[in-house]
């Protein structure tokens, strides 16, 4: 049956996730030696998101919710805060030894202390996603849906979420919504389950229009020669990362963007910034460059999310790199792992290095 391909969408961007929180101490300090501590709702893929929905464009999430849970309630008004549609299942916790949402510890780090993470995932609502759950005929033929962003987190969080993402860019592709795919690999999540992720991650990379992982994902998840960094400085290694992408340009010839992003840490609180994009046969470069960080979780969600931002706009695809690189940019001084923006203003400001006061 051919499918007739839409002009008009009612979201400009979907993203399944398992939404949790996270939990940070104050000023900076370690979580062992703390008393006061910060919590925000957050994922992955909202983070891409969001730059996307604070800036105007239609989004929604979808996911899965513990019923009557007053953090599902806080996540639900977080969404809404944040400009977002979002749908899901409400799965009852069970006991107190059921279902919850996730919660992330993280130490920011400072200076010479480097950032600490640890998450507590047990019972995570989110490993139930499924595709049955959703009716994706109304959300992608009915509806429309310009970009499916996927992410790796949700691919490899259990059995079922592997096939719940591929399913949903099978649906995708069948009706004309472009796919992209943020690897991000995470050693804990693929234990014992290299095999079946890779074929999983593979599957959707071949339907995948935007393909994004650093030198680590391409290799781990989709079993690629990483490049020969070495010693040196970052922006001297830039030729191996482009030879990489190449190989998996080669290995997945139907994607039409590939990008990844470079950091070179200083220390905890500057780091070198950068991004490579290869789109069609054009590469785009974006040289390491100094930045300042409060918080580095959730800068390269930020670069995600600024590309698909440029993408969904229609801009020349120069501009696409260069908004999701300062877009990260953004995300990196800020104590929420998302990007919150005035307008596009602000972060062409970061781009451009205009720091003067805007009156």
């Amino acid at each position: 049956m051919k499918i007739k391909l839409r002009k008009e969408y009612k979201y400009s961007l979907i993203v399944p996730t398992s939404i949790g929180v996270r939990i940070t101490p104050d000023n900076g300090q370690p979580v062992h030696s703390s008393s006061t501590f910060t919590i925000q709702t957050t994922s992955a893929e909202t983070n891409v998101a969001s730059v996307s929905s604070y800036l105007g464009l239609p989004v929604k999430v979808l996911t899965t919710f513990v019923k009557d849970s007053p953090i599902a309630a806080m996540i639900k008004n977080n969404l809404a805060s944040r400009h977002m549609l979002y749908e899901g299942k409400e799965v009852p916790q069970g006991s107190p030894w059921g279902y919850r949402h996730q919660f992330n510890i993280a130490d920011s780090g400072y200076g010479s202390r480097g950032p600490r993470v640890q998450n507590d995932r047990a019972g995570e609502v989110g490993r139930t996603l499924n595709v049955k759950d959703f009716d994706l005929e109304r959300i992608f033929n009915i509806e429309g849906v310009q970009i499916l962003h996927l992410s790796g987190l949700i691919a490899a969080l259990s059995s079922e979420t592997s096939i719940f993402c591929l399913e949903l860019a099978r649906a995708a592709k069948k009706y004309g919504t472009r796919v992209s795919f943020d690897l991000n690999y995470r050693a804990s999540f693929w234990k014992n389950r290299e095999k079946e992720l890779c074929e999983k991650f593979s599957e959707i990379a071949k339907l995948s229009d935007f393909l994004v992982g650093n030198e680590e994902d391409f290799q781990l998840c989709l079993g690629m020669k990483g490049p020969e960094t070495g010693g040196g400085e970052l922006a001297a290694k830039i030729d191996s990362f482009k030879a990489m992408i190449m190989q998996v340009k080669k290995t997945y010839p139907n994607t039409s963007v590939f990008a990844t992003t470079l950091r070179q840490v200083v220390n905890a609180s500057c780091h070198l910034w950068g991004a490579i994009m290869l789109e069609g046969e054009n590469w785009h470069v974006v040289e390491p460059r100094e930045i300042k960080v409060i918080d580095r979780i959730g800068g390269g969600d930020g670069f995600v999310g600024g590309m698909l931002y440029g993408i969904l706009k229609g801009w020349e695809p120069e501009k696409w790199i260069q908004f999701g690189w300062a877009n990260g940019a953004f995300v990196a001084t800020l104590l929420t792992d998302y990007a919150t923006p005035a307008d596009e203003e602000q972060i062409w400001s970061i781009w451009s290095g205009n720091v003067r006061v805007k009156r």
